[in-house]
């Protein structure tokens, strides 16, 4: 049976595993880390990402158990005056829902998903891979403790910081740094327009988007993710490249200051935080290909982007998926990766610099250019039919337009599996 070997264990490498066990190939996923715990905040999964979910047997209800459909995706005003109000998922009409959930859950669902149906050993904790070697039939991947272990392919899922990249392109220079810094927290509270409303307000510069990651208690409130960002002059980004460290409120809350409003209270959102981060804005900029013989990028480590459009974690799902399918097409081979390859490494470049330009959250600086605050004179300005083009543009950019998402087949059919490879004939039977 062919084999592939896949580095790192987050959510990218753990659907690239699961989508393995589905087409019929064994794998082995090697995560650095000694134990697996729940860690980050909140995340988006795209209608496109939840498709993928669902062809994997990982249903709505199972998706409700770490977070809530989204209805309702809005920009508005420091007024609270509505810039923006789309419906999302299945209230916007397409097949399959669009998720907020919490970041830590998700992962370990997934990460008991791949025990439960790929046995114990399929996950090896504290393998910490740094290296690879290949020749014509097979690929080896080098752990720090000296073992190694030889497939039919390896795919780096191991991040912005990854070896099978840096080994790739040793000449890559470190990640681009935004001129920007993100605060991320969770806190129980009421829900902001709804209780299944994702809301970003903007000005100057400063943003903060809210979106619940769990359904309204009897007491009406959920538990809301927040990310505060706030843009600083180059020199002031913070010099670390760590993916999320701790931050008390009280060092970024009072920046938020003038955001105590009489319908959201942003300061006093974040100071009630359980935990709060700081993480980076990073990317890194597009390479020519992700692929190497036997061996391709997936994820944060073939494309690291600036976390704009809920793009980071919708297209890692996507990534596993196409690769799936490329292989149920070809087989465990270097023709499947080179189609894997051709379909998304340009396509995501692009997306990568668009997303430099702040994404759908781009309209907000766009409405104060036009406004100069002035909210009132928006529709005159900035006028709707212009406000949904611009979103249109976005949408069919990052892959999730609805008619061309409900009108398109699964990437991986139902009940597809990899052929079996087939082995040359014996020189002694005849021909």
């Amino acid at each position: 049976m062919p084999k592939v070997l896949i580095a790192g264990g987050g959510i990218g490498g753990l659907v690239t595993a699961l989508t393995m066990h589905q087409i019929g190939v064994s794998c082995t996923v090697f995560e650095t880390v000694r134990e697996l715990r729940p860690k980050g905040v909140g995340l988006n999964l795209q209608p496109n990402a939840v498709r993928e979910l669902y062809d994997l047997g990982i249903a709505g209800a199972t998706l409700n158990s770490v977070g809530v459909p989204l209805q309702e995706w809005s920009l508005v005003a420091r007024s609270g005056q509505v810039l923006v109000s789309e419906p999302r998922g299945l209230t916007a009409g397409y097949r399959w829902p669009q998720f907020s959930v919490d970041r830590g859950l998700l992962h370990m669902l997934l990460y008991h998903l791949v025990l439960r149906r790929m046995g114990a050993g399929t996950v090896v904790l504290g393998a910490r891979v740094t290296g690879y070697r290949q020749s014509a039939r097979q690929v080896t991947v080098i752990l720090a403790d000296g073992r190694e272990e030889t497939g039919d392919v390896l795919i780096g899922a191991d991040g912005i910081h990854s070896v099978i990249r840096a080994q790739m392109y040793p000449d890559q220079p470190p990640p681009n740094r935004g001129n920007a810094v993100l605060w991320r927290g969770v806190t129980r509270a009421r829900p902001i327009r709804g209780p299944y409303s994702f809301v970003g307000m903007g000005e100057g510069d400063k943003r903060i988007v809210l979106f619940p990651i769990s359904h309204p208690g009897s007491d009406g409130l959920a538990r809301i993710n927040w990310i505060g960002v706030r843009t600083v002059a180059d020199q002031a980004a913070p010099q670390s490249d760590s993916w999320i460290r701790p931050a008390p409120p009280e060092s970024f809350a009072p920046l938020f200051k003038d955001w105590a409003l009489d319908w959201i209270d942003v300061p006093g959102m974040m100071r009630a935080a359980d935990a709060a981060f700081e993480t980076p804005l990073l990317d890194r900029d597009p390479v020519p290909t992700w692929r190497d013989g036997r061996v391709a990028l997936l994820g944060d480590a073939a494309h690291p982007m600036f976390p704009a459009g809920s793009n980071v974690i919708s297209q890692a799902i996507i990534d596993a998926r196409v690769l799936g399918a490329a292989m149920v097409e070809h087989g465990v081979t270097t023709r499947a990766l080179h189609q894997y390859d051709d379909q998304l490494c340009g396509p995501v470049a692009a997306l990568v610099r668009r997303n430099r330009g702040e994404g759908p959250f781009e309209l907000l600086r766009l409405v104060e250019a036009r406004c100069g605050g002035d909210m009132d004179s928006i529709d005159t300005l900035f006028p709707k039919a212009e406000r949904e083009e611009f979103m249109a543009r976005y949408k069919i950019a990052s892959g999730f337009a609805r008619e061309v998402l409900n009108a398109s087949p699964s990437l991986i059919a139902p009940g597809a599996q990899v052929a079996p490879r087939r082995r040359p004939p014996s020189p002694l039977v005849a021909q």
